[in-house]
């Protein structure tokens, strides 16, 4: 079974870095759609799109910054870290069948346990898609936990 182990603010060092891949699936959008309430038919209706100018169905912006969170969340610093703030920068668009690379760089220690980490994702073309910064409390006692199962959840 997989861990999630994260590092503390003590342990954290500038330059560190991490990473997290996901490949973007139709459920993908129908559950962040469910969940957020954004029924922007440019991500949902594949003809409303293709008369885009990105010319077919993308995802939704702030599904990029899920997966940032995540990735945060279940990687660096990992569990135990609180979300402070987010900046975001929307530089191409997350296809449906893209595989996307989270790229998180710590940048900065900070007073409070606070660390200012790059947040950026990457296309399966090597092309950054997102670009930002997050600023996050960081953990300050060490957990090492069994990998928790997402939900199992039924579209339809």
């Amino acid at each position: 079974m997989q861990t999630l182990e994260n590092r503390t603010y003590n342990e954290l060092a500038i330059g560190e870095r991490a990473s997290l891949s996901h490949q973007v699936e139709e459920r993908d959008l129908l559950l962040f759609a469910a969940v957020s309430g954004d029924v922007n038919p440019v991500h949902l209706d594949e003809d409303f799109a293709a008369a885009t100018p990105f010319k077919g169905r993308i995802a939704h912006g702030m599904f990029s910054g899920a997966l940032i969170s995540a990735a945060i969340a279940c990687e660096l610093p990992g569990p135990g870290t609180i979300y402070i703030g987010q900046e975001l920068s929307f530089l191409r668009p997350v296809r449906l069948g893209d595989t996307v690379t989270i790229e998180l760089e710590i940048l900065e220690k900070l007073p409070k346990n606070r660390v200012k980490i790059a947040t950026r994702v990457i296309n399966q073309d090597g092309k950054q898609v997102v670009d930002g910064t997050a600023t996050v409390m960081a953990p300050t006692e060490k957990v090492s936990i069994p990998r928790p199962q997402a939900p199992a959840v039924q579209l339809g």
